[in-house]
C-alpha cells in the first residue's frame, strides 16, 4: 500500500508526521467476514457432487497429513509434555492450511453452513446433503490416506516408535466416555472453525497461515477432538493391530467418532456460526443473490 509521508514544521526543522494510513487494519472486518462466509456456503451449496466428493476426499487427506505430522513430533520422548504437545499443535496446522489455500472441503469447517443456513441463503437439505456428503467424503480420504501410510512403511520409523504412539492414541481416544469426547469435540470446534473464519479475514497467504496456526495448535495442545483427524488415527491403529496380529478393535472407531462428530457440530454450528449470525447478520437484509426460503438450488 503506498503511503504518503507529510512533515510539520516545528523549531525551524522540519518532523515527519506518521500518516494515518499507516495503521491501517488491512484485512476484512468482522462484519465483512459475516458477509463472505454467507458468500462462501452459498458456493459450497451449489458446488457439483463429483467436485463436493473430490474436494472432501482431499480435505480428509489433507488433516490426515498434519495428524501424521502430528505423531512424529509426539513420538519423541526427549521432549517435554508442553513442547510436544505446543509444536505438534503447531505442525497438525499443516492439514487446515492445506484445506484452506489448496482448496478442499472439510466437515468440521463445513459446520459454518450454519450462518448462510440461519440467514436464509441455503435450506436445511442443502446444509444436511454438503454435511452428509462431505463428511463421508472425509472418512474415505482420511482412512484411504491411514492405509497408504501403512503399506509404506512410515510406522516403523524410530525404532517403530512411530507405529507404537499411533497404538497408544488409539488407546486414548477408544477409551473416552461419551460425554467427554462430545465436550472435546465441541471445544475442538470452536477453535477451528474460529480458525477459518479469522482466515476469511485474511488477503493473502501469509495472513491466512497467521491466522490458521494459533487455534489449531490450541485446541491440539489442550487434548481436543478432530473427527476427522480420528479418521485417520482410528483405521490406521486398526491396520497395525491387524498387522501384528492382534484383535482389531472396530467398536473403538465408533465408539469415538459417534460423540466427536456430535460435539464438532454443536461447537461449530451453534457457539461460532450462530453467535456470529447473532451479533453480525440477523439484522441485516438478506445478500443479492440469496435463496428464498424453500428454494433448493445453490446460488452461482
Amino acid at each position: 500500500m503506498t503511503q504518503v509521508k507529510r512533515t510539520a514544521v516545528t523549531g525551524g526543522y522540519r518532523r515527519p508526521m506518521v500518516s494515518p494510513v499507516a495503521f491501517s487494519f488491512d484485512a476484512y472486518s468482522p462484519k465483512e467476514i459475516a458477509a463472505r462466509v454467507d458468500a462462501v456456503c452459498m458456493a459450497k451449496a451449489s458446488t457439483p457432487l463429483l467436485s463436493l466428493v473430490m474436494l472432501g476426499l482431499l480435505a480428509g487427506a489433507f488433516i490426515g497429513l498434519g495428524s501424521l505430522f502430528y505423531v512424529i513430533v509426539v513420538s519423541d520422548p526427549s521432549l517435554g509434555f508442553a513442547a510436544q504437545r505446543v509444536l505438534g499443535g503447531v505442525v497438525f496446522s499443516l492439514g487446515l492450511l492445506l484445506v484452506v489455500v489448496a482448496g478442499a472441503e472439510l466437515f468440521t469447517g463445513n459446520n459454518l453452513l450454519a450462518m448462510a443456513w440461519a440467514h436464509g441463503c441455503i435450506t436445511t437439505r442443502d446444509v444436511l446433503t454438503n454435511w452428509v456428503i462431505v463428511g463421508a467424503s472425509n472418512f474415505v480420504g482420511a482412512a484411504g490416506l491411514a492405509l497408504l501410510v501403512y503399506l509404506s512403511g512410515h510406522t516403523d520409523m524410530n525404532g517403530g516408535a512411530i507405529g507404537k504412539t499411533y497404538l497408544q492414541i488409539a488407546a486414548a481416544k477408544s477409551a473416552l466416555p461419551f460425554w467427554t469426547a462430545f465436550f472435546r469435540g465441541m471445544l475442538c470446534n470452536v477453535l477451528v472453525c474460529m480458525a477459518v473464519w479469522m482466515a476469511l479475514a485474511g488477503r493473502s497467504v501469509t495472513d491466512k497461515f497467521i491466522a490458521i496456526v494459533m487455534p489449531i495448535a490450541a485446541f491440539v495442545a489442550a487434548g481436543f477432538e478432530h473427527s476427522i483427524a480420528n479418521m485417520y488415527f482410528l483405521p490406521l491403529a486398526m491396520l497395525l493391530q491387524a498387522g501384528a496380529g492382534e484383535p482389531v478393535q472396530v467398536a473403538g472407531l465408533w465408539h469415538n467418532l459417534v460423540p466427536v462428530i456430535a460435539g464438532n457440530l454443536i461447537g461449530g454450528s451453534v457457539l461460532v456460526a450462530l453467535v456470529y449470525t447473532v451479533i453480525y447478520r440477523r439484522a441485516a437484509g438478506a445478500p443479492t443473490g440469496s435463496k428464498a426460503g424453500g428454494s433448493s438450488g445453490g446460488a452461482e
